[in-house]
C-alpha cells in the first residue's frame, strides 16, 4: 500500500493548487484524478479573473500558486474591468487558450519531485481516529494519507440535464462519481445539491463578426502573475451582441422542456451567472441581454457565447442561436447543459477548511458551494498548506477579512453557509481599499513565506520587488521600466492613506474582538437578553470568537453586548 502525507481528490483548479501548495510546504501528496489527460481543464468558460475574481487570482499567485502563471502562459485577449475606476475595484481578467492553459498546468505539476499522479475514481474513504485514511479505488487498489483533500468539483453525484435527456456526469463525456458521494452521506456530512450550467459552443467560422461590435484586447501590457511570462501571446478580439424578444419568445415556448421548470433540478444556481431560462423569467421586461462571444484558442475554431448558459432542449438551444443578430447561420458544435452535484454545507468547515467532524479531511471548491474557477483555486491554496501543515505537524495558514479576499471568502462561507453557489465580489470586501488587486504581493508575501510555500525563484524575486518599493517610496528617481506598477501601487497608497488609515483602525478592534473568546455554542441558550431569533442564527453559525459574532448576517449590537458580557463573566 502506498503512503503520502496528502492525498488531493479532484484534478480541477481546486484540487491543483491544493496538491501543488502541499508539495511546496514539504508534503509527499497524490494527486487522484479520474482522467490525468484532463487535469487543468477549464471545465466551463475560457476566462481568468474579473472583479473580485482577479483579486483572487493575484492572491493565489502571491503564495506561488499555479493559476495567475498558467493564464499568463496562455492569454490571447486581456481586459482591465472597470478600468474607469479606482485601482480597488479594478479586475484583470483574461481569455484563456484552453489547450495551453491546461498544458501549462500539467507543465508546472511536472516540476513538482514529490507529486505523484494517481489516475482512479476514489470510491471509499476509511478515516481511522488519530491515524491515517485510507482511500480505496475503483480498481481495488488503495493508498494511505495522514490527510484529505476533497476538491470534487461538479462530478460528487453529478448529473446533467439537457432538456428532457438526463444522464450522470460531472462533465459531459465524463462520469460522475456517486460511490464517493454515498460514503459521504454514510458519514452522516451536511450534504446538499446545488446546480450549475454552460452555453452551447459555436463554430466562430459561422458567426457573422462583420456585424458585431469588437471588443479589442487591451493594448498595455499587464500580467495576472508578478512574474512575467517569457512571451506573450497572440491577442484576439472578442465581441458582443444582444438577445432580442425573438429570442425571449423562443426561451418562453421552450420552458415546457426546461428541467429547470420542470421541477427535474432541485439544486439552486448561482445568482450572478444565471441561465438564459432564468435571466428571461427574472427579467421579463428587459428588450434584451449581453453575450460575450470568446474565442476558445489560437488553433480552434470553437467560440463560447458567455450570457446564454442553459439547459433548454436541443431544438430551442439551436433556435435561440439563430435568433440573435450575427448568430443566425451559427452552427453549435456543442450543445449547452445543466450540472447538478453535491456539496457540503460549510459551516461544517474551520477557517484552515478542514471538516469538524473529521479534522483530517478538507474540502475545497465546488464542495463548499462556491461557483467559479478562481475561488476553487483559493481554497484549494488554503486547503493544500493546511492539508500539509496537518499531516506534517506544521503551523496552520488562514488569512482574515483584512488580509484578502481570500480571508473573506472563507469567513464568509464558514460563518453565514449558502444558499445559493458563492461568487466572490468587490462589494462583498469591507475593507477593498486596502484589497486591491495589485497589492497582493505587498499583502500577503510574507505570510507565504512564513509558511514556507514559496520557491527559491520566488523568494528571490519577492525580495527584490521590496527592495525596489522601498527605493521608490525613499524617493528613488528612477525604476526599472517593467517595474513601473510598483510606482503606480505606491501613489495608490498616498492618494487613499487617509481611508486606509481609518480602516487599519476598524481592523484592529477586529482583531481585539477576534481575540475575545466564546464558549460552546451549546451554552448560548444561557446568554441572558438573546431573542429566539438572535439565538438561532448564533447556534446555526457556531462563532467562537466575538469577532466571529459579529459578522453572522443580522446578529444585532445588543446581541453581541450580551455575548461579550457573557464570555467575560465565563472566563
Amino acid at each position: 500500500m502506498k503512503q503520502f502525507d496528502v492525498a488531493v481528490i479532484g484534478g480541477g483548479h481546486a484540487g491543483t493548487e491544493a496538491a501543488a501548495a502541499a508539495v511546496r510546504r514539504g508534503a509527499r501528496v497524490a494527486l487522484i484524478s479520474q482522467n490525468a489527460a484532463l487535469i487543468g481543464t477549464m471545465s466551463c468558460n475560457p476566462s481568468i479573473g474579473g472583479l473580485g475574481k482577479g483579486h483572487l487570482v493575484r492572491e493565489v499567485d502571491a503564495f506561488d500558486g499555479l493559476m495567475a502563471r498558467a493564464a499568463d502562459d496562455s492569454a490571447i485577449h486581456h481586459r482591465m474591468l472597470n478600468r474607469s475606476k479606482g485601482l480597488a475595484v479594478q479586475g484583470p481578467r483574461i481569455q484563456a487558450d484552453r489547450v495551453r492553459y491546461r498544458a501549462s498546468i500539467a507543465q508546472q505539476l511536472g516540476q513538482l519531485e514529490n507529486l505523484t499522479i494517481v489516475e482512479g475514481e476514489v470510491v471509499d474513504l476509511l478515516p481511522k481516529a488519530g491515524a491515517t485514511t485510507t482511500l480505496l479505488l475503483a480498481d481495488g487498489t488503495s493508498l494511505d494519507a495522514r490527510a484529505v483533500v476533497l476538491a470534487t468539483g461538479t462530478f460528487l453525484g453529478g448529473r446533467i440535464f439537457r432538456g428532457h435527456d438526463r444522464d450522470d456526469g460531472g462533465r459531459v463525456g465524463e462520469k460522475a462519481a456517486h460511490r464517493l458521494a454515498q460514503r459521504l452521506r454514510d458519514l452522516d456530512l451536511p450534504i446538499r445539491r446545488l446546480k450549475t450550467g454552460t452555453p452551447p459552443r459555436l463554430d466562430g467560422r459561422t458567426i457573422d463578426w462583420a456585424r458585431l461590435s469588437p471588443q479589442p484586447s487591451d493594448e498595455d501590457l499587464w500580467h495576472m502573475s508578478s512574474v512575467p511570462p517569457n512571451i506573450r501571446l497572440p491577442q484576439l478580439a472578442c465581441a458582443i451582441t444582444r438577445t432580442n424578444t425573438k429570442t425571449h419568445d423562443i426561451v418562453r415556448a421552450g420552458l415546457a422542456s426546461s428541467p429547470l421548470f420542470a421541477g427535474a433540478i432541485e439544486g439552486q444556481g448561482p445568482r450572478y451567472c444565471p441561465s438564459i431560462e432564468d435571466k428571461i423569467h427574472r427579467f421579463g421586461d428587459r428588450d434584451g441581454h449581453q453575450i460575450f462571444l470568446e474565442p476558445e484558442g489560437l488553433d480552434t475554431v470553437t467560440v463560447y457565447p458567455n450570457g446564454i448558459s442553459t439547459s433548454l432542449s436541443a431544438e430551442t438551444q439551436k433556435a435561440l442561436v439563430e435568433s440573435v443578430p450575427g448568430l443566425e447561420r451559427a452552427v453549435i458544435t456543442t450543445l449547452g447543459y445543466a450540472v447538478e452535484y453535491d456539496y457540503l454545507d460549510p459551516r461544517s468547515l474551520d477557517h484552515r477548511l478542514s471538516l469538524t467532524a473529521l479534522p483530517d479531511v478538507f474540502c475545497a471548491g465546488q464542495i463548499n458551494g462556491t461557483t467559479g474557477y478562481e475561488e476553487a483555486a483559493a481554497q484549494g491554496l488554503i486547503a493544500g498548506l493546511n492539508a500539509a501543515a496537518f499531516a506534517l505537524d506544521a503551523a496552520p495558514v488562514t488569512i482574515d477579512r483584512a488580509q484578502g479576499y481570500i480571508g473573506v471568502m472563507i469567513d464568509d462561507l464558514v460563518l453565514q453557509g449558502v444558499t445559493e453557489p458563492y461568487r466572490m465580489l468587490t462589494a462583498r470586501a469591507e475593507f477593498r481599499l486596502a484589497l486591491r488587486a495589485d497589492n497582493a504581493e505587498t499583502r500577503l508575501s510574507s505570510t507565504a513565506i512564513a509558511a514556507n510555500c514559496v520557491s527559491p525563484d520566488r523568494l528571490f524575486h519577492v525580495e527584490r520587488r521590496h527592495r525596489l518599493r522601498e527605493a521608490v517610496r525613499a524617493g528613488a528617481p528612477s525604476v526599472p521600466a517593467n517595474d513601473i506598477d510598483i510606482v503606480r501601487e505606491i501613489e495608490e497608497d498616498l492618494r487613499y492613506a487617509p481611508y486606509l488609515t481609518r480602516q487599519a483602525e476598524e481592523v484592529e478592534r477586529i482583531r481585539r474582538d477576534d481575540a475575545v473568546q466564546l464558549p460552546p455554542s451549546d451554552r448560548f441558550c444561557q446568554v441572558p437578553g438573546l431573542s429566539n431569533e438572535m439565538l438561532d442564527r448564533l447556534v446555526t453559525a457556531a462563532p467562537r470568537t466575538l469577532g466571529e459574532a459579529s459578522r453572522v448576517r443580522g446578529v444585532t449590537p445588543a446581541a453581541l453586548a450580551a455575548l461579550w458580557l457573557f464570555a467575560r463573566k465565563a472566563s
